[in-house]
């Protein structure tokens, strides 16, 4: 007999619907079984929409002899019992590999595929189980160097050693629920889940096939996977584990660059051994091992599992968002849940976004990053190996490998694959004012009237859903509300911009015909469906009951642009700020719970707040144009913001402004983002740092927090310590929620007036310098905050610090976290530093500093070899951009500093690809300093006004520019600080300003 089993699915990465031939079709003809072991083909090559063929071998019996009667009855015998065990297998082998037909595959059917899913996923594997543990093996392996066998609450030995793994407790009681420490139960050495039968040589890298050679336990193990390399670029390297017979859900964003040929020079190895599993990552340089499959000691690849762990070379290793946590992450048993979640910020949960990246600094000082391209959830735990596993439950293993060799190459190599920053509008760097609770146009016109009387600088005005109609998106309370649209024209005559809030859900409980946003979804059929193709109801902020759009569907473009063009007609908002999009829901599913599902209770269950992947979200079984909601889940906020940033684009003809609380790799290409609901405390103040940090990292520049905490009542010494951090976040927003007291600043009395002022005149003041590291981040992949170790790598004492940070390479923050303190240790790395107050010297050979911090003051710092231009600031953007540049420059120990300034009209699409732009460069070396134009566009920066040089270590009695001699200047002989100002120097062409 021959059985083909023809694979017509094919994942369309654009967000287009799975299809897939009726399965039962693909079996009709099967009547028995017995392939061949595929170690036969040694040539067999397949991808996954090739068709398999298996050859089958048909047994054939002789009669049994007439004439002995005893004899002819046994032979009956034997030929009754052994074909019925055989038929018996070869029908569960049969019903064994349909059963990954049915999973992952939306289909009209689609209650028939579920219920199939799940009557399926509980049957086992025909496939032989693992050998028993030797023990004198297992007692080789030091603890933190288990890798942990039997996922479980409430380990025991009997089930450990089911699976072949070593039972050594290190618990001396049993406990219903062990911490994650060293496992009790765990792989032994040489475990070899798979083996090599197959590897290939392609001209982009090689192909190898694995075949299983026991059962893992968990259901529906794939018995044959491929593994495809690609040697992508000199610094990117692309592993990607599938199964050729059948194929997976896969995300289709972000979209990733498809690489065909291999790099020439590759700054990496990969190491395979056709007699041994497991394959190995190394760099090229000094063999640093960067990735140890571990023999796949403990690889798992069924259908609703899929495990892999390997080695780490250092124990220094970020990222693995979103949580909270230091910023430098613990190796010591730690676990990071991935899956989306609306919950305020705490340790030990998962949280509102999902990055599966991680950057790691060798013990060389060299770094790279590794990215797990998997929207499903999972759980990545970290060992004191140090070790890393990754277990997901869903889609393929798709691993990016990032060379760097420093921090910064590493994240310029990840946004190159996910796609660059956004270029953010110039006023979006300004001062933004918000909270829940407003309630009404009168509120919120007091509060911002106040704070701009009292000189705080602001750009941005926003409001919480009480703005809404009942909380309806795309409406507006005409009646507490009544004149917003004047009010936010009178904004823009005074350069200032508004931003409303908009939440994905739609009431789904108005009169047919009364509310737009439902009536045209059902017509246009864009709301993501429950498991019997209709709508999925939940319940967010509705009065009664909710609907979302399904942004993977591609009518949703059109639906959503069209509801929120409607609304800007009536309100010219500027921005979008996009909130309860993991998707949030305040059911556990519709209001009728769940299908029953191995899809809402999956065999491994990550460690998920509230102990299901449905919890305060949208049933798993729920159908999304891309697939289910088990495979999508991440990706809600993503193709939100996706959606979102192009309808802005479109309605207003400039550049999008979206901030969004969900988030998923490559984000940062589409919106910005703030670590939601903060509690006013001063912990959490602390660890925004960390989060604002690891999003630099994701490729996300543009982020912050709620200044002064959302949850809970701020108080004033908190408020005010937290406005200075908060003039540093890129974003940078005060608000809170609806129960809490007023927080902006004049609420919070003179104090925090004074101390925000000067924070945010200074933050205006260096928006030139800022809006420069945002184009470079939009550009080059560079991060604008960014970890004391991305400048100083062969620092060690720089790995752990996350209560310091930089703007670029030029400023350093230094917060004050804890309350009544007024002076702040700070490590200041080698080198010449300057006060920016003072403008005094600080020469470190790296140490410890304790800098002075008065309440009304955050500590900056301004680092020795930089330039940093700067315009006076004004009460807004709009103002302080036409004022004179002015260059703040700090010599290094040499005399030498460099800086760029880049500049465009601050709002316009693609300024720099249609070159409406200027980039100019600084340098100073000696007593000369000397401009030089990289380009000169349409759009030039006001002339050069101002002219403050640190560290001029002799004194000056003439100044020249362009060789002629200009008054006046000043020279601090006790600083040694000259400031040259009164100029009008144009930037248009290069300047060379002169002292002896």
């Amino acid at each position: 007999m021959r059985i083909k089993n023809v694979v017509n699915s094919v994942l369309l990465r654009r967000a287009k619907l799975l299809s897939q031939p009726d399965t039962q079709a693909l079996y009709d003809d099967v009547t028995e079984s017995g392939a061949k072991d595929i170690d036969d083909f040694p040539n067999f090559r397949s991808d996954s929409n090739e068709s398999i063929e298996v050859e089958t071998v048909e047994r054939k019996s002789s009669c049994p002899s007439l004439t002995t009667i005893i004899l002819l009855l046994a032979l009956l015998a034997v030929f009754i019992v052994l074909p019925i065990i055989y038929l018996l297998s070869c029908f569960n082998l049969i019903y064994e590999r349909r059963l990954d037909e049915v999973h992952y595959q939306p289909s009209k059917k689609i209650h028939d595929l579920l219920n199939a899913f799940h009557t399926e996923s509980t049957k086992s594997n025909g496939l032989p189980i693992p050998p028993k543990p030797d023990y004198n093996q297992c007692k080789l392996l030091t603890k933190a160097e288990r890798f942990d066998c039997l996922s479980t609450e409430s380990p025991n030995q009997r089930d450990c050693e089911a699976r072949g793994c070593c039972w050594i407790p290190v618990h001396h009681v049993h406990l219903e629920k062990p911490p994650l420490d060293t496992p009790d139960c765990f792989y032994p050495p040489n475990y070899n889940t798979y083996r090599y039968v197959n590897i290939t040589e392609t001209n982009y890298g090689l192909v190898a096939f694995l075949k299983k050679n026991y059962s893992s336990t968990y259901p529906n193990d794939v018995e044959l996977l491929k593994m495809i390399v690609k040697y992508e670029t000199e610094s990117r390297l692309h592993i990607k584990l599938i199964d050729p017979n059948f194929p997976r859900y896969e995300p289709p964003y972000p979209e990733v660059p498809i690489v065909n040929g291999a790099a020439l020079n590759p700054s990496y190895i990969f190491e395979i051994d056709s007699l041994k599993p497991g394959f190995k990552v190394l760099r090229k340089e000094d063999k640093t091992i960067i990735f140890d499959s571990n023999n796949f000691q403990n690889l798992i690849y069924s259908n609703q599992f899929i495990q892999i762990s390997s080695k780490l070379p250092s124990k220094y290793i970020y990222g693995l968002g979103e949580h909270r946590s230091t910023f430098l992450l613990s190796t010591d048993w730690s676990l990071f849940t991935l899956f989306n979640h609306d919950a305020i910020p705490q340790f030990n949960k998962n949280g509102y976004g999902s990055h599966p990246f991680y950057l790691l600094l060798e013990n060389s000082s060299k770094s790279h990053g590794v990215f797990l391209l998997n929207s499903n959830a999972m759980d990545i735990i970290l060992q004191p190996a140090p070790a890393i596993t990754f277990r997901t439950v869903g889609g393929v293993l798709d691993f990016y490998f990032f060379m760097g060799p420093t921090p910064s190459d590493v994240v310029s190599q990840y946004t190159e694959l996910v796609r660059r920053p956004f270029m953010p509008p110039y006023w979006a760097l300004g001062f933004h004012l918000c909270r829940f609770g407003y309630n009404s146009l009168n509120d919120t016109k007091k509060v911002m009237e106040r704070n701009i009387k009292a000189g705080i600088p602001l750009d941005t005005q926003w409001n919480d859903l009480d703005y809404m109609d009942n909380h309806n998106d795309f409406t507006y309370d005409k009646s507490k509300f009544g004149g917003l649209p004047k009010f936010v024209k009178d904004l823009h005559n005074r350069g200032m911009h508004y931003i409303p809030l908009m939440d994905p859900g739609i009431s789904a409980s108005e009169r047919p015909n009364t509310y737009p946003p439902y009536d045209t979804g059902i017509k246009m059929d864009i709301f993501v469906k429950n498991s019997s193709g209709q709508p999925f109801i939940g319940k967010v902020w509705n009065s009664k009951s909710t609907v979302w759009p399904d942004f993977t569907h591609p009518n949703t473009v059109n639906y959503w642009t069209q509801m929120l063009r409607n609304l800007h007609g009536q309100i010219e908002f500027d921005g979008l700020w996009i909130d309860m999009n993991e998707p949030s829901n305040f059911l556990s599913g519709s209001f009728s719970g769940c299908p029953r599902s191995s899809l809402e209770t999956p065999p491994y269950l990550p460690g998920v707040d509230g102990g299901a992947l449905n919890y305060k979200t949208m049933c798993m079984s729920a159908q999304h144009y891309a697939g289910l909601h088990y495979n999508v889940h991440n990706l809600f906020g993503f193709t939100e913001g996706v959606i979102s940033s192009f309808a802005m684009a479109e309605i207003r003809g400039k550049r999008p402004m979206v901030i969004s609380r969900s988030t998923f790799s490559g984000q940062g290409h589409y919106t910005g983002h703030w670590s939601g609901d903060v509690w006013s405390a001063w912990a959490d103040m602390r660890y925004t740092i960390t989060e604002l940090l690891s999003f630099s990292l994701f490729g996300v520049p543009l982020m912050g927090a709620d200044i002064c905490g959302f949850n809970g009542n701020t108080t004033a010494s908190l408020c005010n310590r937290w406005m200075q951090l908060g003039a540093f976040y890129p974003f940078s927003r005060n608000h809170n929620t609806d129960d809490g007291i007023d927080q902006d600043p004049v609420a919070m009395g003179n104090l925090v007036v004074s101390s925000s002022k000067n924070a945010l005149r200074i933050r205006y003041s260096l928006l030139p310098y800022l809006y420069t590291l945002f184009f470079k981040a939009y550009k080059y992949g560079e991060t604008v905050s960014r970890p004391l170790f991305f400048e100083f790598t062969n620092d060690p004492k720089t790995y752990a610090i996350d209560t310091q940070f930089l703007w670029g390479p030029a400023l350093m923050i230094i917060p004050v976290l804890q309350e009544n303190h007024i002076f702040v240790n700070a490590y200041l790395p080698k080198g010449v530093w300057y006060d920016f107050y003072s403008r005094s010297e600080i020469i470190s050979a790296g140490t410890m500093f304790n800098l002075s911090a008065p309440l009304d003051e955050i500590p900056l710092l301004i680092r020795g070899g930089h330039i940093l231009p700067m315009q006076a600031p004004m009460s807004t953007t709009t103002l302080s951009r036409m004022t004179k540049m002015q260059l703040l420059v700090a010599s290094d120990a040499n005399g030498l500093s460099l800086g760029q300034l880049y500049w465009d009209d601050g709002d316009s699409l693609n300024s720099y690809e249609e070159k409406r732009y200027s980039l100019i460069s600084f340098a100073l070396q000696g007593n000369t300093l000397r401009s030089n134009n990289n380009f000169i566009g349409i759009e030039v920066p006001p002339n050069l006004g101002k002219i403050i040089v640190l560290g001029v270590r002799i004194p000056v009695k003439q100044v020249t520019v362009n060789g002629v001699t200009t008054t006046p200047f000043k020279y601090d002989t006790i600083n040694r600080v000259l400031t040259v100002d009164r100029l009008n120097v144009p930037l248009n062409k290069p300047f060379a300003v002169a002292w002896k």
